[in-house]
């Protein structure tokens, strides 16, 4: 009956939330994400509203940028948090990192480096978005092997992904996570496209707000009314396992 009512009046029952986001960049003034701790603050509260409970910010470490290192973002993290708190938020906020694929990484793994984690050793990693890196396969080695999960950030934004290549990199054990506003078309109708189709191939192993700032954070209402998000969310996605 209540599918009928539903037909009947044109009312569509709301895809259901995810609990966790596990790629953000809300660590004020330390990459290219919220500036400040108001900032933060506002995009935390729309992530909130749109039904999450945990938060897993991933502030950018790349070589040649912002001058991160796992040692910084968890000191800027631990300074952070009380500031957090003393706002009035008890959500669940904790931090790893978003690693840029490049030969210094590449080193860091073949050294044994111990990298930022979440999670069962959930390794958030993103590599440049035009060719595909000559160490790729042999860094997913490095780490696969080492006990690390590895997980690439936003596959669809890749101008050298395929549907082949993403099966490939789910064969040697790489999660695949999704960029929520790829599926508006927020970074061009070609990554849309791929989007979709690694949703309809099952593909999709976690979903990323990847927010920077607040605007980020208000597109993900339009996100979660589109029906290739309604698929997403009946994926066995990682979100729900955090």
């Amino acid at each position: 009956m209540a599918n009928l009512f539903s037909f009947l009046t044109g009312s569509k029952k709301a895809a259901r939330p995810l609990p966790a986001d596990f790629h953000s960049h809300l660590i004020p003034g330390i990459d290219d994400g919220v500036p400040t701790a108001e900032e933060a603050f506002r995009v935390i509260d729309r992530l909130l509203e749109r039904g999450y409970t945990k938060l897993i910010t991933t502030p950018h470490i790349m070589t040649d940028y912002f001058g991160n290192t796992s040692s910084s973002v968890t000191e800027a993290y631990q300074a952070f948090l009380p500031v957090l708190r003393e706002a009035g938020y008890d959500l669940s906020f904790d931090i790893a990192a978003e690693y840029y694929l490049d030969e210094n990484l590449y080193q860091q793994a073949l050294r044994k480096e111990k990298f930022l984690t979440f999670g069962d050793r959930y390794l958030l990693f993103e590599t440049n978005p035009i060719s595909e890196p000559m160490m790729l396969k042999e860094f997913i080695f490095q780490l696969t092997t080492q006990g690390y999960k590895p997980i690439i950030a936003h596959p669809e934004r890749y101008q050298f992904m395929t549907p082949e290549k993403a099966q490939d990199l789910r064969d040697r054990g790489v999660l695949l996570q999704l960029n929520m506003l790829s599926l508006i078309g927020y970074y061009g109708p070609p990554i849309q496209k791929l989007a979709v189709k690694l949703i309809d191939s099952g593909m999709v192993d976690a979903l990323g707000s990847d927010c920077h700032h607040i605007d980020h954070a208000k597109l993900l209402e339009k996100v979660q009314a589109t029906s290739a998000y309604s698929r997403a969310v009946e994926l066995p996605l990682l979100n729900y396992r955090l």
